[in-house]
């Protein structure tokens, strides 16, 4: 079977289970099997696999279409400027989450050198790509997975960042280090009602304690709020990422624990995603 071949079928067995996206996938899953990007593969079509590689194909094609997410399949995704790994220990990393990037930099001037904290890391994303951008900072990033941490710390060896970052693996409720400059964090803030209405590629795959804050959806973004009013210094920042219909409650709580709220700012999409508030006394 050539590359040609293998692809439409590919791509045909994909859209029986309606996957979007099909024929970019299917070439994504035979550039991973042969190490070959895809300009390779297209300018290759009429080249024979190997039986061992079409086993490989048919492996991953398999979990595609059984709405596995592509970069659990790749073992990789792009955020912000840089290549992650990831696996079904961490929450795939969003566009819509560059926004907290883009926040923050905005409080970090290149030279200062901030103490930062990084609340539930995941693949260490968020944390890696800061650092990158403003080296002179020093970073704590926790989170309660150990698997989760375990892949953190990968991708901030991947980085060259491994001795700027100190991930620690433990409850928010448990962190005794303060003073801290500036707090970041993509807390779980999906309700029940929202959890059950997702597709089946994020509920059935991404690690649902990442996903779902509680039956109202607000109870890890309470506690970030709550702890992060203790870690900050006084006019420190929080900045956070939630659901797009949290807004006025984060406001109204962010506002009852002597927060200032600079900014919200909105995704891709034109929802509301990020708030950026001040630690007041």
């Amino acid at each position: 079977m050539n590359y040609n071949q293998i692809l439409k079928n590919g791509k045909n067995y994909l859209k029986k289970n309606k996957i979007k996206n099909a024929h970019l996938d299917v070439e994504l899953i035979l550039s991973k099997v042969l190490n070959r990007n895809r300009e390779e593969i297209i300018l290759n079509l009429n080249k024979n696999l190997k039986n061992t590689d079409i086993m490989k194909f048919k492996h991953y094609l398999f979990r595609r279409y059984q709405n596995e997410p592509m970069a659990y399949i790749l073992g990789y995704k792009y955020f912000w400027k840089h290549k992650f790994l990831t696996n079904k220990s961490v929450l795939i990393p969003r566009p819509d989450t560059e926004l907290i990037i883009e926040e923050t930099l905005k409080y970090l001037p290149n030279n200062n050198s901030k103490k930062i904290l990084d609340i539930g890391t995941g693949s260490g994303c968020i944390v890696v790509s800061l650092i990158k951008e403003r080296p002179k900072c020093a970073a704590t990033a926790i989170d309660i997975s150990i698997n989760a941490i375990k892949v953190a710390k990968t991708n901030a060896k991947l980085h060259q960042l491994e001795n700027k970052i100190n991930f620690i693996n433990i409850d928010i409720d448990k962190l005794k280090s303060y003073n801290y400059d500036l707090v970041i964090s993509n807390p779980p803030y999906i309700n029940s009602i929202e959890f059950n209405r997702l597709g089946d590629d994020i509920k059935s795959h991404e690690p649902k304690i990442a996903l779902s804050g509680g039956s109202d959806g607000l109870k890890d973004l309470k506690k970030v709020i709550f702890k992060s009013k203790k870690l900050l210094k006084v006019n420190g920042k929080l900045i956070i990422e939630i659901g797009h219909k949290q807004k006025n409650i984060c406001t109204k709580i962010l506002n009852e624990n002597n927060f200032y709220i600079n900014k919200s700012s909105k995704d891709l999409s034109g929802k509301d995603r990020c708030i950026v508030s001040t630690k007041l006394q």
